[in-house]
């Protein structure tokens, strides 16, 4: 019949199309989306590969290769890399392969767990001065920006210097070091995070699917937790890991000028410390280390780099 005849099958077609592509579209979560900006990221790709890479050979390393970080042999001190000893060994003739791994586990633990000090003392502050008003915002923003002008590495080397003692008596001689410099870079790091989480929480407050949840009576707890929080955690993340590589720095430079761990304790900062009067006839002793530390760094900061475009929606990637 006449009237049963579509009259134009291509003017259906561009509405199939857009109805599909909506579809689509409302199947790939926030998540996914995040993930799929990111990996076009070629410097953050490859960041996160070489970091993976450090992650499993600090942790898995020293399964397959078992020589004792300890071991003393003055018949084979300050050789270059070999069979033996694939990135040499240093004055006592310990094979550095073996206290690079065991260094590399301790630099990455503090960087990690400083980390996570930062970015907890940091979103407490934050979150509280961005939904409280008046007097308590304007106190813990004064406490912020006290904190910001004191000047951080001479204030971590006397807080070190003042504690240590005590505190590994408590915990320990590598437990003690562990946890008082993990508190104390934490503790110097969270006023960036604070700052950037009352920011956030200022302009989500007064966001329409806030205030939809206060009108049906959501609490202050639920609002944050619920709504604020999520949806701030994006450049949160990005901070976090600039602040792991910062910590990685702090920490080899306090093992640098002796104040970290124990010297017979080997981190990467230690190692440069030790390896320093011997630069013109053992060089391997510094250059791994020190490239360990600046490939942790700049992996870490790429990372950060592609973060913070993945989960930004107005740059195209």
């Amino acid at each position: 019949m006449a009237g049963s005849t579509p009259g134009s099958l291509s003017a259906e077609a561009p509405a199939a199309v857009a109805a599909a592509s909506l579809r689509k579209a409302r199947s790939i979560s926030p998540a996914l989306e995040t993930w799929r900006r990111f990996r076009r990221h070629v410097l953050a790709v490859s960041g996160a590969l070489v970091l993976l890479v450090m992650v499993l050979g600090v942790l898995v390393g020293p399964y397959v290769w078992t020589v004792p970080i300890n071991e003393i042999d003055f018949a084979a001190k300050l050789e270059g890399p070999s069979l033996a000893h694939p990135l040499g060994t240093d004055d006592l003739g310990q094979d550095l392969l073996a206290r690079m791994m065991y260094g590399g586990k301790i630099s990455l633990a503090v960087g990690f767990a400083a980390m996570l000090v930062a970015l907890f003392v940091g979103v407490l502050v934050g979150a509280v001065a961005g939904m409280a008003s008046g007097w308590v915002d304007a106190a813990l923003m004064w406490l912020t920006d006290l904190f910001l002008a004191l000047p951080t590495l001479p204030l971590l080397l006397l807080v070190i210097y003042l504690f240590r003692d005590s505190v590994k008596q408590v915990l320990g001689v590598e437990g003690g070091a562990f946890v008082l410099i993990v508190l104390v870079i934490g503790g110097l790091r969270w006023m960036p995070v604070a700052r950037l989480v009352r920011a956030q929480f200022l302009s989500l407050r007064e966001k329409e699917f806030v205030e939809a949840a206060r009108a049906l009576g959501a609490s202050r707890v639920r609002q944050v937790v619920q709504h604020i929080l999520p949806n701030a955690l994006g450049p949160v993340i990005v901070v976090g890991t600039i602040d792991v590589a910062a910590a990685i720095i702090f920490e080899s430079t306090l093992s640098f000028l002796g104040l970290g761990f124990p010297s017979d304790v080997p981190t990467w900062g230690s190692m440069l410390r030790d390896a320093k009067d011997y630069l013109d006839i053992a060089p391997h002793w510094a250059l791994f280390p020190g490239g360990a530390i600046f490939l942790t760094v700049l992996a870490i900061n790429f990372i950060g780099d592609g973060l913070r475009d993945a989960f930004d929606p107005r740059r195209v990637l």
